[in-house]
This record gives structure tokens, C-alpha cells and sequence, in this order.
């Protein structure tokens, strides 16, 4: 697991169950909120990243949405498990890159927990965004950083959908930590993937032909800037 204190390093995506390094042509620096010290550089991606994960989570979608949807609920089980094992740890990235409070950081751990165990009212086994036996893209800003791609992810997982998370940015380690995650918890490669970048990472997932929606969740005047982006590459989207 990534620690708060490791050195200034690239985050890598996470496509196909491990960690994918790749040559991007730019990097985002990645800023303690409180102290400004660089603390990672995220890679700020294009098409070829987009189309990896994609095509990563095409491949495991047949047998992902074979299961019921006890089997997958049962591993998201597993990754809630493993997530509160890690739960400080969460809560500390989150603060480190958003800049919120101890307690904020920690009631969203714990708020990501009760999606996770099915404890939330809003996620059901249908798949809100009729995600099942599809590949969602998920798209998320900096509010929320782990909260925010599993309010989708959740859903569309029971569903029997694959998903790639596009986290901000600004704070990308609990995307990638929760990546990490659920490879301890046995989910089958390529279920879960993350790709980083800006806007061309979100173009890339647009064009991607596996791609069957885009989600958004965060701030509604981004939100919108999103949408402009599936409008124009013809990608239904949801937020």
C-alpha cells in the first residue's frame, strides 16, 4: 500500500488486476493541501491509456456478469473488510489531497463502507444507470475522492458491469489504494480499473468503443463540462 510519507513518485493506473506504468506526456503534481509540498505526480493520460482499460474491462465482463449478484456481492463484502483494515490509512490520503479535516476524511471512509456492505438506500442490485453487463466509465472530482467513484461503481459492480474509474487529478491515491485493494479481495482482473488524466483521459473514454456510458460524480459545473464532452463524442452520460 501506498503510504502518506513515500517519496515525490508517479501514481501509476491500475488495468487488467496490477499496476500499469506508462510514458504519459505530462504530470500533474500532486500537493499536500495544507503544507503545498509535492507529494506525487499523477500521469495525465490519452487515448491509448483509455483504450487499455477499456479493452481491460471489456475482457473481464463476461465472466464478471456471469455471477449472481450474490457472488459479487460477496467480494464487494470482502473489499469492505479490507478497506476498514485500511480505514486510517484511507483517511489520511483523502485529508493529505483534499484538505479536509481528520473527521470529514474518516466519515467518508466510512460512509465508502456502507455502499460497500449494502448498508446505503441508494444502491441496489439493478444498477441505477442501467450499468448491468456493460462497461462504465466513472468519472470523479476531488470532493469526494474515494465516496465519489464508488456512489457509480457500487451499483454498476452488483449489476454485473466492469467499471474504469477516472479519479481527479488532484487526488488520485484512494482510486489507486482502493485498486490495490480489491486485487487482495480475489476480484477478477480487469473488473475494477483506473486510468488518470484530464480531459483527453476523458475523450480517450468517450471513443473508446467499449465504453457503454459515462458517469459523473462531484461538483455540477464540472459535471456539466463532462457531459459537453460525451454530448460531443455521442457517449450517454450519467451524474
Amino acid at each position: 500500500m501506498m503510504s502518506a510519507t513515500d517519496q515525490v513518485l508517479a501514481i501509476p493506473l491500475w488495468i487488467n488486476g496490477h499496476a500499469y506504468l506508462t510514458m504519459a506526456p505530462a504530470f500533474f503534481d500532486v500537493r499536500d493541501a495544507r503544507s503545498g509540498e509535492v507529494r506525487r505526480r499523477t500521469p495525465l493520460c490519452g487515448a491509448s491509456e483509455a483504450l487499455a482499460a477499456a479493452g481491460s474491462a471489456q475482457a473481464a465482463l463476461a465472466d464478471w456478469a456471469a455471477r449472481t449478484v450474490a457472488e459479487r456481492a460477496a467480494l464487494l463484502l470482502v473489499l469492505a473488510d479490507a478497506l476498514a483494515g485500511y480505514g486510517e490509512h484511507f483517511a489520511a490520503l483523502i485529508s493529505e489531497e483534499t484538505g479536509k479535516d481528520a473527521g470529514s476524511a474518516a466519515a467518508e471512509v466510512e460512509a465508502a463502507l456502507a455502499l460497500l456492505r449494502g448498508l446505503d438506500a441508494a444502491t441496489d442490485s439493478r444498477g441505477g444507470s442501467g450499468a448491468a453487463r456493460a462497461v462504465v466509465a466513472i468519472v470523479s472530482d476531488d470532493s469526494a475522492p474515494l465516496l465519489g467513484p464508488l456512489r457509480h461503481a457500487v451499483p454498476a459492480l452488483l449489476a454485473g458491469a466492469t467499471v474504469v474509474v477516472k479519479p481527479s487529478p488532484k487526488a488520485p491515491s484512494a482510486a489507486f489504494a482502493l485498486a490495490e485493494l480489491t486485487a487482495e479481495s480475489a476480484f477478477p482482473a480487469g473488473v475494477f480499473n483506473v486510468l488518470h488524466g484530464d480531459l483527453k483521459a476523458i475523450e480517450g473514454l468517450c471513443v473508446a468503443s467499449q465504453v457503454s456510458r459515462l458517469c459523473f460524480s462531484g461538483d455540477s459545473a464540472l459535471g456539466a463540462r463532462v457531459a459537453e464532452v460525451a454530448i460531443r463524442y455521442d457517449k450517454p452520460f450519467v451524474d
